[in-house]
């Protein structure tokens, strides 16, 4: 959006405004007076107008401006290039793109660029987008409301420029162009902490849930199993006799779906009171598909349960209320704290390395290995002392 602003040296009004990614500062002899500064804003309204039509002619405006040659070549270039519409090249791009994601993905994706880009881009060249464009639309997301009246964070932003970086990028390859997303770096997300359960609230859970809860949340608190991992097991990827959960599918968006990636294909290793509690949940649906699901044999609604049956749990108990998914950090926390290799633990979570495991819960690992500089001290201390 342009301005109107005073000249200091002459007192004299003069235009700023943007026009094909370049920013445009034209003088005017008009001084700075109410009537002038209306009259101003009344043609400025008019410029912007013409340029969002996209029949703005600089010449017409400032024919005597240096800059109206300079935009004229710009605009030839712009009509020689002859790249298509972004709603068009976005509609290729996805049918091309979509054979590699997961449903869930291709969902997000689209509703990505049905709610956000198309409407600002769509009837753009993918050759006319500027930065100038891209870092005034990605501003005006940080003033988007979220779900809970709070502005997008930093992490739904990134994951909404995400598919635009990736077409802007790709029609540059394909039409020879320089991608305007060059350099653009996205949003630094805050670290957050995770917020495991000691091994005393995860009793304390267990002991006063539901009966029919119990062995849903013993299996969540000692696998690490991720949320659709879990409301996906089924029974033929339960193992009695080698004692092992095999993860091979999810449920995603009411549907069965794979995994989160290929790491995440793993086998489990069952625990005595994770053996102990799928043997309990044989008896209640060992005649159904799903391991954990309604009466009509179907999975549960995860929002459901967490709205009937955790949240209350955690207030009854005096808990802090947390999300549901806090209980994989603590089986990795309480592995940790057991002294259990990491790399075992990192298969067990579905992480191809112990990076992640170390990244994530590193706050964790020197109470429990010993790793804390107290060897180190104690080895100085002895010498010193001989």
């Amino acid at each position: 959006m342009g301005n109107i602003v005073v000249r200091k040296e002459t007192g004299n009004l003069f235009f700023d405004f943007r026009y094909l990614g370049k920013r445009c500062r034209e003088q005017t002899t008009l001084p700075n007076t109410p009537a002038n500064r209306k009259k101003a804003e009344k043609i400025l309204s008019l410029i912007e107008a013409e340029i969002t039509l996209g029949s703005f002619d600089y010449g017409t405006y400032f024919p005597h401006s240096a800059r109206v040659q300079e935009f004229s070549r710009l605009k030839a270039g712009c009509a020689l290039m002859n790249t298509p519409l972004l709603k068009d090249f976005a509609e290729l791009w996805f049918d091309e793109k979509k054979i590699e994601w997961r449903d869930s993905h291709s969902k997000t994706v689209r509703s990505t660029l049905e709610k956000h880009l198309l409407p600002v881009f769509g009837k753009k060249e993918v050759s006319a987008i500027t930065k100038a464009d891209i870092l005034a639309f990605r501003s005006a997301l940080g003033k988007v409301p979220g779900q809970k009246g709070q502005s997008l964070s930093a992490t739904r932003i990134n994951h909404i420029m995400t598919p635009l970086r990736m077409i802007l990028n790709e029609a540059a390859d394909r039409f020879e162009f320089t991608s305007p997303y060059l350099a653009i770096k996205s949003l630094k997300v805050q670290k957050t902490d995770v917020e495991p359960f000691t091994l005393q609230e995860v009793i304390q859970i267990l002991d006063t849930v539901r009966s029919d809860f119990r062995p849903y949340y013993t299996v969540r608190f000692f696998t690490g199993l991720r949320t659709a991992e879990v409301d996906g097991l089924q029974w033929k990827y339960v193992d009695f006799e080698r004692r092992q959960i095999l993860i091979r599918e999810t449920w995603v968006g009411g549907k069965l779906d794979y995994t989160k990636n290929d790491g995440s294909q793993r086998e489990i290793d069952m625990s005595g009171p994770v053996f102990e509690a799928l043997q309990e949940q044989k008896k209640r649906t060992g005649n159904s598909q799903f391991v954990f699901c309604t009466r009509e044999g179907t999975p549960h609604e995860y929002r459901n349960i967490s709205k009937r049956v955790w949240a209350p749990l955690l207030r009854h108990l005096g808990l802090r209320v947390r999300r549901p998914y806090q209980s994989r950090h603590t089986a990795a926390t309480l592995w940790l704290a057991a002294g259990e290799n990491p790399e075992w633990i990192a298969r067990q979570m579905g992480h191809t390395t112990t990076e992640m495991l170390f990244r994530v819960y590193s706050r964790y690992v020197p109470n429990l290995t010993r790793h804390d500089g107290s060897a180190f001290d104690n080895l100085i201390k002895a010498n010193l002392q001989g």
